[in-house]
């Protein structure tokens, strides 16, 4: 089946995401296998272009990730420590998770969390001090707040602000 590279490299940002290759030579084959044949040096391009690398899975092999994915991972992995290392206080209004932080610490923690894709988080906006956490329709900033007291272990401030 002939294919243009944008298709193939969707086909293959699937693979990446579900499977687990350590090869090209894999690559190759599960892309056979979707009807898509290639060469070598066109899978090691696309690899490339689509900022795959080797990491280790659960089991200790190295296996084919995207980028994006292994930042994803990291990042919630680095998530508790960056909350515990910055936020000083948790409070809630309406949709919104309010963190507080130390002056110009806030951008860390909103990055950390926008790597980290939560789920029922939709995006972040940081101040100085201060990090705003929009909640998904539906749910609210409270469960999003007690979400990252939780993740703090420790007692900091948790208010209510609803006005």
């Amino acid at each position: 089946m002939a294919t243009d590279k944008p298709e193939r490299q969707q086909v293959l940002r699937r693979l990446l995401a579900s499977g687990q290759m350590s090869s090209q030579h894999e690559v190759q084959a599960a892309l056979r296998d979707q009807g898509i044949e290639c060469t070598q040096g066109t899978v090691s391009r696309d690899l490339d272009e689509l900022g795959a690398v080797k990491v280790r899975d659960a089991d200790g092999s190295l296996v084919y990730r995207l980028t994006a994915e292994v930042a994803a991972n990291d990042a919630r992995t680095r998530l508790e420590g960056t909350l515990r290392q910055f936020v000083t206080a948790v409070t809630h209004s309406g949709n919104l998770a309010v963190l507080r932080t130390p002056p110009a610490c806030a951008q860390p923690v909103a990055s950390v969390i926008d790597l980290a894709g939560l789920d029922d988080v939709v995006a972040t906006v940081a101040g100085d001090d201060t990090v705003l956490v929009v909640a998904a329709d539906g749910v609210a900033g409270a469960v999003i707040a007690q979400r990252f007291q939780q993740s703090l272990g420790r007692q900091t401030a948790l208010r209510k602000n609803d006005s």
